[in-house]
């Protein structure tokens, strides 16, 4: 788990939506309390956050918008091509990053180690220290309440920012919406 950021996405049937506190820590100290760590890749129609080391995921952002140009934007056939390059690559084994990437079709969580894992549910993910919470609250109110994505992103958001010490309230999202 990585101590440094929560990341949650929820993917709707024609709405996807990301969001990110701002916090960034180093040991027990904040050192900034509005990044951004979310984006949109591939003229805007894939959203992605990371959480970890900053350096090691602005490289695997740049690589993976390099593999979703190459595949005129197919976020599944991405994300595969990623993981093999992201096995074979020795460097890329040591980064410490994990991201979130989604469109309208699809969601997937890229480990640390290269693994491509698409949730259970096909509709939410969530990684960083709070991914848990943050999970754990856009679950119960998937379930209990009749919110928006977007809402539900920045609620489940908000909870986790109120129970992890590696993340604020600082929320920042991104929303995708089919075009009709």
């Amino acid at each position: 788990m990585f101590e440094a950021t929560t990341i949650l996405a929820c993917k709707g049937k024609n709405k996807a939506v990301i969001g990110g506190d701002g916090q960034v820590t180093f040991g027990n100290s904040v050192l900034k309390g509005n990044a951004t760590k979310i984006r949109k890749l591939h003229h805007g129609k894939v959203l992605a956050g990371f959480a970890g080391s900053t350096a090691d995921a602005f490289n695997l952002f740049d690589m993976f918008e390099g593999i979703l140009e190459q595949k005129k934007g197919d976020l599944f056939k991405s994300v595969i091509e990623f993981s093999k390059e992201w096995r074979k690559d020795k460097m890329l084994r040591r980064l410490e990053a994990m991201m979130i990437v989604l469109n309208t079709e699809h969601i997937f969580i890229l480990s640390g180690t290269g693994d491509v894992v698409e949730p259970e549910d096909g509709k939410i993910a969530a990684i960083g220290s709070g991914g848990n919470f943050a999970i754990s609250a856009a679950r119960a109110l998937d379930r209990h309440a009749s919110l928006d994505e977007e809402t539900l992103v920045k609620e489940s958001l908000q909870i986790a920012g109120e129970l992890c010490i590696y993340t604020n309230t600082n929320i920042k999202t991104f929303v995708l919406e089919d075009e009709e």
